[in-house]
């Protein structure tokens, strides 16, 4: 690589609302200015490799347009995931009115930076009070997903040099489970190719110890975690384990309906890497040739659903729901996804219960409906739901649904935190606590727990964010929102070119749109605080404003 600083802008040219793109030595980098300072830092997202100048800058955040992962202007740090590790800097020296930039890293990407030097060093004092005097603090992490990842990533980005663990029963590194359901079915990625969340080196290199093995009981009064014997890697030890503070990290476990039939060959779930693995063996060589059946319209059915059409195998979607994704979005825009998926071929058999599964030499060949309709069916997936999977923790009480509640910090209990699909937890003050069962809310959520481990005393204060993917689109979804006064939309749901703003007492709870990526990142930022109706519609059409010239050049 080049040691050689090239001119690439003008200082007077560049923008403090808007990062540019330039490339030195065949290396994209990204210039954002701060006042009469120019930081230097990779182009391109470490998450998915999304265009950060595409998105927004505002702030001091940097905030890619594709799933919100943003960074601190000031030194590239990660502020919110989904990236787990900071951006790359690059040296930067002004000459005059030049910008000149070598394309020599200054550091390599890792996430022990120091961000905080203050508040790494009460970490440092905090978390080693947690453990006997003499001895090396351990904290463990229980479920090696997204929020297992980020955990462990923020961790050691804090300064925390204790022993860590990290427990899952899957025998793969924590992956990017999103691509599950988007992009493995439709045979664009295969199984093996599913993208870890952190480099194939890392915990080892910052010495995290991970352990395959399945938890039987968590002992949360005696921090102690108990293993199922039988279902433990041979080569690792099953002792029970104690520690000093851990995070409950599990996710959730597929709902599977109590009906007849759901044991036959051919019915599967989606959840794990070695469940989309086996979805793709089951379709077979021509798997045009294969009916398959998706039982609920969630949004891993519908994802799955896209999936397999785009590779031309032919699918139906049973569901109880009259109208796809009305209670999350409005019937209107659930009538939007349902005519884009009939336009690709999807046949729906919805407001109808299934009665049973038929099956000819154990194998399933049909779905048998209310009424006595069926549908011919090689192949079912169960896109029936999910629920925390909690059933082994012992000595803190659970929801009925088996969440657990924490607070704003994500602390559950003495010794103990929790995140993502398994935390009860408040998103907006004076309002009933929530779980949300989105991806990248467990990796905020496991951010904040592990800053917190690590003495801390930070709240969730972030917006919730997801996205949804059928037939080349990309939908996001920002915030929360249960009910609403109106909806009101900017753009044309049905050319899938849209912002839809959710209202409720003259406040956006939620914003759902297609193909508006940078003005859901200045969104995303704006929601922080809380955003108005009549702001939100401010800044719709001052983006447009801005949109245009550049439209026409």
């Amino acid at each position: 690589m080049s040691t050689t600083a090239r001119r690439v802008a003008r200082l007077s040219q560049l923008r403090t609302d808007r990062a540019e793109r330039v490339e030195v030595d065949g290396t994209p980098i990204l210039l954002v200015r701060e006042g009469d300072t120019v930081h230097a830092y990779s182009a391109d997202c470490p998450h998915a490799g999304g265009p950060l100048e595409q998105g927004a800058l505002c702030h001091g955040r940097i905030i890619c347009p594709w799933h919100k992962g943003t960074f601190d202007v000031a030194t590239g740090a990660v502020l919110e995931p989904p990236p787990l590790l900071p951006l790359d800097r690059y040296p930067v020296t002004l000459d005059g009115d030049d910008v000149l930039v070598c394309a020599q890293k200054l550091t390599s990407r890792q996430a022990d930076v120091e961000t905080n030097a203050n508040a790494n060093a009460d970490a440092h004092t905090d978390a080693s009070a947690q453990a006997p005097a003499g001895e090396t603090p351990h904290f463990v992490v229980i479920g090696a997903g997204a929020a297992g990842a980020a955990a462990c990533a923020a961790l050691r980005e804090c300064g925390f040099a204790g022993r860590i663990t990290l427990i899952g029963d899957e025998p793969h590194a924590p992956y990017d489970r999103t691509s599950l359901s988007k992009f493995v079915p439709s045979f664009e990625m295969a199984p093996a190719d599913v993208p870890p969340l952190l480099p194939p080196d890392w915990l080892q290199a910052h010495g995290i110890e991970r352990l395959v093995a399945k938890v039987a009981r968590l002992d949360v009064p005696a921090r102690t975690i108990h293993f199922d014997v039988g279902a433990a890697s041979p080569a690792q030890a099953i002792e029970p384990l104690k520690y000093d503070t851990a995070l409950l990290a599990t996710g959730s476990v597929p709902k599977v309906p109590e009906i007849a039939g759901r044991d036959l060959g051919g019915v599967h779930v989606l959840r794990h890497l070695d469940d989309a693995a086996a979805l793709i063996d089951a379709l077979g060589d021509d798997a045009t040739q294969t009916r398959v059946a998706i039982l609920g319209s969630s949004f891993i059915g519908l994802e799955v659903a896209s999936a397999l059409r785009k590779h031309g195998v032919p699918v139906t979607v049973i569901s109880p729901d009259k109208v796809p994704f009305a209670k999350q979005f409005g019937e209107r825009a659930g009538q939007m996804f349902r005519a884009l998926h009939e336009s690709n071929g999807v046949q729906f058999r919805l407001g109808t219960k299934v009665v049973s599964l038929e099956g000819d030499e154990g194998n399933v060949h049909a779905v048998m409906l209310e009424g006595g309709e069926h549908v011919d069916a090689d192949l079912v997936l169960l896109g029936t739901g999910v629920a925390p999977a909690t059933g082994f923790v012992d000595g803190l009480p659970l929801q009925k649904d088996g969440g657990i509640v924490v607070n704003a910090g994500m602390h559950a209990a003495c010794g103990l935190y929790a995140a993502g699909d398994i935390a009860v937890f408040s998103l907006h003050e004076n309002q009933e606590p929530v779980r949300i069962e989105h991806w990248r809310v467990a990796q905020q959520h496991a951010r904040i727990a592990a800053q917190n481990m690590c003495g801390a005393r930070n709240r969730y204060n972030d917006v919730p964010f997801f996205w949804t993917y059928h037939y080349g689109k990309n939908f996001e979804y920002l915030g929360h929102a249960s009910e609403w006064d109106e909806i009101v939309v900017d753009g044309d749901l049905d050319r899938h070119s849209f912002i839809a703003l959710y209202v409720r007492d003259g406040n956006v709870d939620a914003v759902l749109a297609c193909e508006r990526e940078a003005l859901t990142a200045r969104l995303s930022d704006a929601m922080r605080g809380g955003l108005s109706r009549a702001d939100a519609l401010a800044m719709i059409g001052e983006h447009a404003r801005q949109a245009s010239p550049a439209a026409g050049t």
